[in-house]
């Protein structure tokens, strides 16, 4: 069977998206301690993994060998319950 693989450019993507809503979203200066700075990437890293994973399974069973935009579209409302 083929490896499901996910296309740079999405992730990419993905990743300018949230950094410039983060940057163009406060304007003010927070202090964060390391231990507050690892539990939030621990848990936007769970958070990500999952919506991978939850892509995957659906393009799998739709016989598709790449994740695409839509596979995200269908989880994102039940992961957002989630967590």
């Amino acid at each position: 069977m083929d490896e499901l693989s996910l296309d740079p450019e999405l992730i990419l993507s993905i990743f300018k998206l949230v950094w410039s809503k983060k940057s163009a979203g406060s304007t003010e200066t927070v202090v964060i301690n390391n231990d507050e700075l690892v539990a939030g990437t621990s848990k936007k890293i769970r958070q990500l993994t999952e919506a991978i994973q939850r892509a995957a399974v659906i393009a799998e069973a739709e016989g598709s060998a790449r994740i695409e935009p839509t596979h995200f579209e269908r989880v994102l409302p039940q992961l957002l319950l989630d967590f």
